[in-house]
């Protein structure tokens, strides 16, 4: 009797199926050192304790995007673990602060299904939600990945695509408990702009870029103990390129707009997100945002602002799809969040 585990192939999901993930995993200061130095994110709510407890958190919570990483490797084995590529997200909220020995775990319920025309493979939809060891939510989001058909001639099943909301509504964002920006340190944050310095429709050029290493995507793919084999088997694609994960991108892109949004501290809702070409080592990531939304809080000097981060191996700004209304092959990453910052 077999036991080894090939994943699941588009045929073996269904609408309604119920997928409780293995591994929990307890995360700690660990998860906070090699996060930073992967990126290095430097956002100070999330680097100092001090600077959280001057905000009203009892700590300096693990940063959003690490604890996004932890549950979203988590669905990988039952999930993705034969995809040909993570496709999108949609309904992200972050609704609750993830602290230094919480343990995360993760269950998904599949919600559409589509097989692609070619017979050869589908889009399975899932909704994913990240639990604590209190079976609190703290995170939960839908996101959709194309998987391979073990046998080509099993049917299709009927397709189902979820109605997905376009945005998260800002009256919907969860605000962790006691957050105040009321005495926001600027300095030390590292910028002086505020929620009241941002127009919508503005554009930030974030200037810096960073070349993409095959060692550092390894290193990050395993912290997150994600296994989709197009992230490690170079004889799984037909290029022969070992496929860059689409979280490496998305926390790259969020690090590099800490010039220009050193003060969007904490990503609350995830509208939506593309991955728009695939990413390789040796690629060039740069960021730009265009600000999209803004709307007040009841928290003490809080606002929420929204934005749209898109990351490119081009270092093109301001340009997404071309007149085809397809993305410019330049473009990585198209993502769409609300992030929380002071007024």
């Amino acid at each position: 009797m077999a036991k080894t585990n090939p994943g699941r192939f588009f045929e073996d999901y269904a609408v309604g199926q119920v997928l409780n993930h293995a591994v929990p995993r307890t995360v700690s200061g660990g998860e906070r050192a090699l996060y930073h130095a992967l990126y290095p994110a430097r956002h100070a709510l999330y680097s100092s304790d001090e600077f959280a407890r001057a905000s009203g958190l009892p700590a300096a919570p693990l940063d959003d995007l690490a604890a996004f990483h932890v549950v979203f490797g988590k669905t990988v084995p039952d999930v993705s673990l034969n995809a040909v590529a993570n496709l999108g997200y949609a309904e992200g909220r972050f609704l609750k602060p993830v602290y230094p020995g919480d343990t995360l775990r993760s269950v998904s319920e599949v919600i559409g299904l589509k097989q692609n025309s070619n017979g050869k493979s589908g889009v399975v939809y899932v909704r994913t939600q990240g639990l604590n060891q209190r079976e609190d939510v703290v995170l939960e989001y839908v996101r959709w990945v194309m998987v391979r058909k073990r046998d080509l001639a099993a049917p299709a099943p009927e397709t189902v695509i979820p109605d997905l909301a376009k945005t998260v509504d800002a009256s919907d964002l969860a605000l962790p408990e006691g957050l105040d920006f009321s005495n926001y340190d600027f300095t030390l944050a590292g910028e002086p702009h505020r929620w009241g310095d941002y127009q919508v429709g503005e554009v930030i050029d974030h200037v810096d870029g960073v070349t993409i290493e095959e060692a550092e995507h390894m290193q990050a793919t395993r912290l997150w103990q994600n296994t989709a084999k197009v992230h490690f088997d170079a004889t799984f694609r037909p290029d022969g390129q070992r496929l860059i994960y689409g979280g490496h991108v998305i926390s790259m892109a969020r690090t590099l707009s800490f010039n220009g949004l050193a003060n969007a501290q904490m990503i609350v809702g995830l509208n939506a997100g593309a991955h728009a070409n695939p990413c390789f080592s040796g690629d060039t990531a740069k960021a730009w945002t265009e600000v999209l939304d803004k709307a007040e809080t009841p928290a003490p000097g809080v606002g929420a602002i929204r934005l749209r981060l898109v990351a490119t191996k081009d270092g093109s700004v301001g340009q997404l799809k071309g007149e085809d209304g397809k993305y410019l092959p330049g473009v990585l990453l198209d993502l769409d969040y609300w992030a929380l910052m002071p007024v």
